[in-house]
């Protein structure tokens, strides 16, 4: 093996990417591991948005790992706890010591001969590039692009004379005491950053093409707060996150199976929060709750600010920019000093690396998710892609665990791989995530597919994936080993 040699290459230093490591050296201590990150610092996300009030969207005992407690008193929490957290597990399984940072992966080619993938990655600093050969891809990248995010082509925008930002680009000097700003955008991002910077504009106005469903929920629980006091740390963490994963199920299933109902209920709950302020059309979408990602105002701040005054709600089209703000289809005028075009982001595959299997190219649009962790075709690559509906660790947490289930297999039978093979003529194609939102819809030509049927559907089930990855058999006739 040469000097570049690793049973195993991690590619990203984020939420994912540490999660995967700190696994291997509770779980496989005898494989040796490098984790490539193409930026200076661990973190991913939650170092690279720096916008104001950046936080998770899903409580942190299921965000947080279920191998390290979670001991803030807050469930959601903002940007810089979340980096505190990762970086004491980073230093807890001594994580730090196995990242090459400024080190962007651009390809990857495995050859069947050697039963191994050779990594081509290149220094954002110097350029220079560097192969590493390994046994095991972990890819840890997420799907979104972070170097830019989505913005919409608005027309007009060049005659617009105040500050123009999208929050994957928050300027650091950008002063925003006692000026009028409009966020443009209803998800989770506008959420956040709406009634954060409330507390310092004059005015912040959203401006939304159409609602999204938002609730409000304390960020202090109450439950858990009792559980920590009455119970061992460890075991009052297990017990709050599998509390907090069955009730996100159990409204997920209820969105699914009673929306009319739902959609009263979440309604009602807003109409509650805002007071006097209609709930009416701000915060009643015409689709069914949870065909779209659902937003979370922790503590109601997005209706307190709104109730209160200090933030308003715009829900219509954008028809030009002018110079000092915005003219909307109905001919009205928002005037802004600062407008924020929290639009979205931009999907990225396996962050954009190109694939091949003895020097050909791979399209991973033609291929198929298997056990929502690998793709058809590939040996011995792994995803680590969140739940849309859910906390994104939850599913890689169950990864990681069936990978050890894998490394088990593999070395009880002297294998060397583990391949997926549809084999099923009659498998059919269906989109790979399950909501009908825009930045979705923008990808659906270069994500990979899922199949009508297990092993190859994903779920978005909590569930059903620790059934399949924690509990059925490694081999299960899909599976083809070496």
């Amino acid at each position: 093996m040469d000097s570049n040699y690793y049973d195993i290459i991690i590619i990203g230093a984020g939420l994912s990417g540490i999660g995967a490591a700190c696994h291997l050296t509770r779980k496989n201590q005898e494989k040796s591991y490098l984790i490539l990150e193409s930026r200076e610092t661990l973190g991913g996300t939650w170092d690279l948005f720096k916008y104001p009030g950046v936080r998770s969207d899903s409580d942190m005992y299921t965000f947080g790992y279920s191998f390290k407690t979670w001991d803030d008193a807050r469930s959601f929490a903002d940007a810089p706890s979340i980096l505190k957290y990762l970086n004491e597990a980073s230093r807890e399984y001594n994580v730090i010591d196995n990242i090459a940072f400024n080190q962007r992966a651009i390809s990857y080619n495995y050859s069947s001969k050697d039963k191994l993938w050779r990594i081509t990655s290149v220094d954002t600093k110097t350029e220079a590039k560097i192969t590493y050969s390994t046994r095991f891809i972990f890819n840890c990248s997420g799907y979104y692009n972070y170097d830019k995010g989505y913005t919409p082509e608005y027309e007009g925008l060049e005659n617009y004379k105040g500050d123009f930002v999208h929050p994957q680009k928050w300027p650091k000097n950008l002063k925003l005491d006692n000026k009028k700003v409009i966020v443009i955008g209803s998800g989770a991002t506008a959420v956040t950053i709406v009634p954060k910077i409330a507390e310092t504009v004059s005015h912040v106005t959203m401006l939304q093409r159409s609602p999204t469903y938002v609730g409000a929920l304390p960020n202090k629980d109450v439950i858990a707060k009792f559980l920590k006091f009455i119970l061992p740390k460890k075991i009052a963490h297990k017990t709050i996150r599998i509390k907090n994963v069955l009730l996100d199920m159990a409204f997920f299933n209820a969105c699914r199976k009673w929306p009319n109902t739902m959609k009263k209920y979440i309604v009602k709950k807003a109409q509650k929060e805002l007071g006097d302020v209609p709930v009416y059309p701000h915060f009643t979408p015409n689709y069914n709750p949870w065909e779209q990602r659902f937003c979370l105002a922790p503590d109601g701040d997005l209706f307190k600010s709104i109730r209160e005054g200090s933030a308003s709600v715009e829900t219509a089209k954008i028809n030009h920019f002018n110079q000092t703000g915005i003219v909307l289809d109905s001919g009205k005028e928002l005037t802004a000093d600062i407008i924020v075009s929290a639009t979205g982001l931009r999907i990225l595959p396996l962050g954009g690396v190109s694939i091949s299997v003895d020097q050909q190219p791979i399209d991973i649009s033609k291929l198929y998710v298997y056990k929502g962790c690998m793709l058809s075709d590939l040996p011995n690559l792994f995803l680590f892609v969140g739940y849309t509906n859910a906390s994104w660790t939850l599913k890689s947490d169950l990864t990681s665990e069936y990978i050890t289930r894998v490394f088990r297999y593999l070395n009880k039978h002297n294998f060397h791989s583990i391949c997926p093979k549809t084999k099923d003529a009659s498998l059919k194609s269906t989109p790979l995530l399950n909501l009908n939102s825009g930045y979705i819809h923008r990808a659906k030509n270069i994500l990979p597919n899922q199949g009508d049927k297990a092993p190859w559907r994903v779920y978005q089930n909590y569930v059903l994936d620790y059934k399949m990855l924690r509990i059925d058999k490694i081999n299960d006739s899909f599976a083809s080993f070496n």
